[in-house]
């Protein structure tokens, strides 16, 4: 922004008017300037402004421009929450998240019912995924009834997550031509078309509700090899999740790389020649943060132990040949030591690949096929924190159809602030 502009804007900002305010902290951060911000965001929410509370608060939560503080950004949530802001309600419950590694807390789910009641798309989208993980039809039916609304308000997600579902008929007769023409709007605004997901709705009727959200997985893992420990767990997340998660990475692919163990440094190299990209926290919604609490549990630690989501796609020949999780030492130490290595893997398929695509464990002797919604989780560590070199494991080339991949690295200790 010219900094003429600024300067207008600040001259206005000084009348002490809120809208005045913010729109100088809209542009501050449009910017770079998350410090100066977050400062006129913090005068604006000491006036009593809904909308500088919300922002404030976003600004503290992420540690954009300051440290991250979350008891300050709760504070101002919670203020507007109190002044009817939604928005507030939604962003208290998708940060409750990571409170219970088994299940969401009864208050962050009245928190999204009540955000939805309201109309607030996100929290529509939110719910309506929780919906769609039912196996029943009036859940199916609720789940794309909240879609229908939020993507009337325009949220290209629940739009698109709409279309797929019209398209192949879960929750309603097939609607092939109405699928259509949501698929051409959305492609033209950027949205790309997503891949051929089938998974049946992962909870049954008689101990699930959208008011109960447990993470833990309802069936047993399959123990697949005992050292390293390595296990299946079948139907973690939805056909929904699946493709949320692929809508959230879609416009931030960018060329694989690894971590070298000479010099701890990530590079581009022929061992991953997929395409990746990595969810960072302020890209996370609500559903997004359940999915992924759903995949710690099945490493049996919380949501707070994981680095980063990061989500990969694999074109036909597209593969990432032998390799180990565990971090060198640099890169522990460079990386919030604390927090220690990479104590298990937790991979989720999100589709189901046409041929090919494997993970494939050589020294343990295991083949895991790609299943969507499926997980594979495993260790990377000896029970004494020694890395376990037997933990050697590929993504093998995709022979048919394209391959996407979540995968977790859970650390040893906290490693997010939330």
């Amino acid at each position: 922004m010219p900094a003429a502009s600024l300067a207008q804007l600040t001259l206005a900002a000084h009348s002490r008017q809120p809208a005045a305010m913010n729109a100088l902290a809209q542009a501050l951060v449009r910017a770079g300037q998350p410090e100066q911000a977050l400062a006129w965001y913090a005068r604006g929410a000491a006036a009593g402004d809904v909308t500088a509370r919300i922002e404030a608060g976003r600004l503290l939560a992420y540690g954009i421009g300051c440290a991250v503080d979350l008891r300050q950004a709760l504070t101002h949530w919670e203020a507007a929450e109190r002044q009817g802001a939604a928005q507030a309600g939604y962003l208290l419950a998708t940060c409750a998240v990571t409170n219970d590694p088994l299940a969401l807390e009864p208050q962050a789910v009245a928190r999204l019912h009540a955000a939805a009641a309201a109309g607030y798309p996100p929290a529509l989208r939110a719910l309506a995924v929780l919906h769609g993980r039912i196996d029943h039809p009036h859940q199916q039916q609720r789940c794309v009834s909240l879609l229908e609304r939020a993507a009337a308000a325009g949220d290209a997600p629940a739009a698109a997550l709409l279309a797929e579902r019209l398209l192949r008929g879960e929750g309603v007769p097939a609607q092939p031509e109405a699928a259509a023409r949501l698929l051409q709007q959305l492609q033209q605004v950027g949205v790309a078309a997503l891949p051929a997901v089938h998974v049946a709705p992962p909870d049954g009727a008689d101990d699930s509700s959208p008011e109960r959200v447990r993470f833990t997985p309802r069936a047993m893992p399959t123990r697949r090899h005992a050292a390293p420990l390595i296990e299946e767990h079948a139907a973690v997340l939805s056909a929904d999740e699946c493709r949320l998660l692929i809508l959230l990475a879609q416009p931030h692919l960018r060329a694989s790389q690894v971590v070298d163990p000479d010099d701890a440094l990530t590079h581009r190299t022929p061992i991953r020649t997929s395409r990746g990209a990595t969810l960072d926290p302020v890209l996370e919604d609500f559903a997004a943060r359940v999915a992924q609490a759903r995949l710690a549990a099945c490493a049996q630690l919380p949501l707070t132990h994981a680095e980063p989501l990061s989500v990969l796609c694999y074109a036909p020949g597209e593969h990432y040949r032998a390799h180990r999780d565990y971090l060198p030492a640099a890169r522990v130490a460079a990386d919030r030591p604390a927090a220690g290595n990479r104590l298990r893997t937790v991979c989720v398929y999100l589709n189901a690949v046409e041929a090919g695509g494997q993970t494939d464990f050589p020294v343990a002797g295991v083949s895991v096929q790609p299943r969507a919604g499926s997980v594979v989780s495993f260790d990377n560590l000896h029970a004494d924190s020694r890395p376990d070199p037997d933990s050697l494991h590929a993504g093998l080339p995709v022979v048919a159809g394209t391959k996407w991949l979540g995968t977790l690295w859970m650390r040893q200790q906290r490693y997010r602030d939330w």
